[in-house]
């Protein structure tokens, strides 16, 4: 298939690298490349969409205050996007450049608007939503060569109800996924944009004995299950977890009396970038705050 002239330059125009997106989550080698892939894997309430939120701030914000100014499109499945969180979150980070006298700081209306003009929102409700997405995504990659990030939360939101849908066959279970996951790579591989999912955890052994140590436990809930070609798209992937001893509190910055006290979650990341052909590693540890995430 031939492409037009918008397309050509929309592929060959060098879209922003985003290795440097979160330094404090990645090895030193540096975040995604171009063309790559960021699972964040755990279970539910271990801050994978807080971190997401996170990045896609880190994204519209404007350069002159740390941000990098590129537009970004978030495919919400869950249905549980919190525009009302984003914005405060956007006004916390624009408040805080302010106080240090950047010259874009301040969450006025204007710099406000300009940061979520930068942002599409788009929902899916089933997996052949989520593909015919995928295909319009390509059309907007074409006429926005700004657009470097694609967020999606959650990629494993309709892996009971494929495998519903598939019956016995455990091929057509995992069909609509590996269509995606296929038309993903193409547009990876054409329009260099990088992306970041989420993937909720599940036990998927069931042979275990009740007497299972609880690390055995855990290692069941950190195996991958999504289909093969999704896995072989993963490049990045951050394990999300939460720290549940009574002392891994951090507390607020500020006074000591009356000091409010925060959950620490911890994010485990293995990256096997197309650069390196060796794996890295790192963890990191945060805590979600009214103002979004802060790391320790």
């Amino acid at each position: 298939m031939s492409e037009s002239g918008a397309q050509l330059f929309a592929r060959l125009e060098a879209r922003r690298c985003l290795k440097d997106i979160e330094p404090r989550l990645f090895p030193e080698d540096g975040g995604p490349d171009h063309g790559e892939v960021v699972e964040l894997y755990g279970t539910e309430g271990t801050g994978k969409t807080e971190l997401l939120y996170h990045l896609l701030c880190r994204c519209v914000l404007p350069a002159t205050i740390g941000g990098l100014e590129v537009d970004v499109v978030f495919v919400d499945t869950d249905y549980s996007l919190d525009m009302l969180r984003l914005v405060s979150i956007l006004e916390s980070r624009l408040n805080a450049a302010r106080s240090t006298g950047s010259p874009s700081g301040g969450a006025d209306e204007a710099v406000l608007r300009s940061c979520l003009s930068r942002l599409l929102v788009v929902h899916c409700s089933c997996s052949s939503q989520l593909l015919l997405t995928l295909h319009f995504l390509e059309t907007s990659l074409s006429s926005r060569p700004g657009l470097a990030l694609l967020l999606i939360d959650s990629v494993s939101a309709f892996y009971w109800l494929d495998r519903c849908e598939g019956g016995a066959s455990f091929a057509k279970q995992e069909e609509k996924l590996g269509k995606c996951a296929e038309l993903l790579g193409r547009l990876l591989r054409d329009y260099r944009i990088t992306v970041f999912a989420t993937c909720h955890a599940i036990r998927k052994s069931c042979s275990g004995s009740s007497s299972s140590s609880s690390s055995s436990s855990s290692s069941e809930y950190d195996r991958p299950y999504l289909c093969r070609p999704w896995q072989r798209l993963v490049t990045h992937r951050l394990l999300c977890s939460r720290q549940e001893a009574a002392n891994n509190m951090a507390a607020a910055a500020g006074g000591s009396k009356g000091q409010r006290r925060w959950q620490v979650f911890t994010a485990h990341c293995t990256s096997s970038s197309s650069s390196s052909r060796t794996k890295a590693y790192r963890s990191s540890s945060f805590y979600v705050t009214d103002g979004g995430v802060e790391f320790i």
